[in-house]
C-alpha cells in the first residue's frame, strides 16, 4: 500500500515537471529573441564583427557587476593567471570563448539575412553534430560515447535539417554561403560548455568562468575590429536604439535559467525543451514580426521539427549514460 508521503511526491512531480518543462521552452526563446536583436545590430552597423563587439561588451558589463559586488568571486577571478599558468587544465578551456565569439559574429553577419529560425536551425544541426563528435571524442564527459545507429540518425536528420531551411534560397549563392556560419559556429559550440565547465571547476564559480568566456570572446572581437578600424576598413559608430544592447544580457539571462531549471528537469529533458523553445521563438519572430523582413516558409518550419527530432534522437543515448554515471558516483559517495 502507498503511502501518502509517496502518493503526494508523485503528484507534485506530475505537476512540477510539465510547468517546468513550459518554463524550459519559454527560456529556450530567449536565444532566437538574442540572434534577432544581434542581427539587427548587425544590419544597422552593416558589420557582423561590429554587433558582436556590442553584444559581448554589454554582456560583460553586466557580469564585472555581478563578479566586483562579492569579495568572493573577485578573489576567484583575481586567481585565473596563477590558475592559467599552472596548466593544471589543458589550455584550451581558457580560450572556450572563441566559441561563443564564434556564436555572436555570425548573429550579427547572418542572422538579419537568413532570417531568425533558419539561423537558428543551422546552429542547432551544427551543435548537434558537435555534441555526437565531442562525447565521441571524450570531450567534457567521463566516459566516450562510441557512435550507435540513433546517434548517427539524429547527425543525419541534422543536415537534412539544414539542407531544408536553406532550400528557399538555394538559387542565392550569398545565402547559401551565410548559412554555413552559424553551422560552423554549432560545430565549434559543442566543445564551448566543457572548457567552460572546467574552467568553473579550475576556479570554483560558474559566475567567474561565464565572466572569463565574455572577457575572452570580447578580447578576440574587439582586437579584430580595431585592427580594421586602424587599416581604414571601417568606421565606427554605436547603436542609436537602447534594445540593441540587450543581446549580451539576454544570453546571460538563458544560461542563468538554464542553470536553475536543469536541477528539476535534468539534462535530457532540459536539451529537449530548450531546443524546442529555440526552434518555437525562432518561427514565431519571424512570423509575428514583420519588420525584420524575413518570410517563413513551409521548408523552414518542416526544418525546424526535424532539426528538433534529431537532437531528441541524439540525446537519448547521452542522457541514459549520465545517468549510469551519476548512479556510479551516488553508490561511491
Amino acid at each position: 500500500m502507498n503511502s501518502p508521503k509517496i502518493i503526494k511526491s508523485s503528484t507534485e512531480k506530475t505537476i512540477v515537471v510539465p510547468l517546468l518543462v513550459v518554463a524550459t521552452i519559454l527560456a529556450g526563446m530567449l536565444s532566437p529573441m538574442q540572434s534577432a536583436v544581434n542581427g539587427q545590430v548587425g544590419k544597422q552597423l552593416g558589420d557582423g564583427n561590429a554587433s558582436a563587439v556590442v553584444s559581448f561588451g554589454s554582456g560583460l558589463v553586466v557580469m564585472a557587476i555581478i563578479i566586483l559586488a562579492r569579495q568572493s568571486t573577485r578573489r576567484q577571478f583575481a586567481s585565473i593567471p596563477k590558475k592559467i599558468v599552472s596548466h593544471r587544465i589543458p589550455w584550451w578551456n581558457w580560450i572556450a570563448g572563441c566559441c561563443g565569439a564564434m556564436v555572436v559574429f555570425s548573429e550579427g553577419a547572418s542572422a538579419s539575412i537568413l532570417g531568425v529560425a533558419t539561423f537558428q536551425t543551422t546552429l542547432i544541426s551544427g551543435m548537434v553534430i558537435s555534441g555526437l563528435m565531442c562525447d565521441r571524442l571524450g570531450i567534457g564527459v567521463p566516459v566516450k560515447q562510441p557512435f550507435n545507429f540513433p546517434r548517427i540518425l539524429g547527425a543525419v536528420l541534422a543536415i537534412v535539417a539544414t539542407v531544408l531551411v536553406v532550400l528557399p534560397s538555394w538559387q542565392a549563392p550569398k545565402v547559401i554561403a551565410l548559412a554555413i556560419l552559424p553551422f560552423l559556429a554549432g560545430l565549434l559550440a559543442g566543445w564551448q560548455p566543457a572548457g567552460n565547465s572546467a574552467v568553473a571547476q579550475e576556479t570554483g564559480s560558474m559566475l567567474v568562468s561565464i565572466t572569463w568566456n565574455f572577457i575572452v570572446g570580447f578580447g578576440i572581437l574587439g582586437a579584430a575590429l580595431l585592427v580594421r578600424i586602424l587599416m581604414g576598413q571601417l568606421t565606427f559608430n554605436l547603436p542609436s536604439a537602447w534594445w540593441m544592447y540587450l543581446g549580451g544580457p539576454l544570453g546571460l539571462l538563458s544560461i542563468a535559467l538554464m542553470a536553475l531549471l536543469v536541477r528539476g528537469l535534468g539534462l535530457l529533458l532540459l536539451g529537449l525543451a530548450s531546443t524546442a523553445g529555440q526552434l518555437i521563438g525562432s518561427v514565431l519572430i519571424d512570423w509575428l514580426i514583420p519588420q525584420l523582413g524575413n518570410e517563413v516558409y513551409f521548408v523552414t518550419i518542416l526544418g525546424a521539427l526535424v532539426a528538433l527530432i534529431g537532437a531528441g534522437i541524439a540525446m537519448i543515448p547521452s542522457a541514459n549514460k549520465h545517468v549510469a554515471v551519476d548512479e556510479l558516483e551516488n553508490h561511491q559517495v
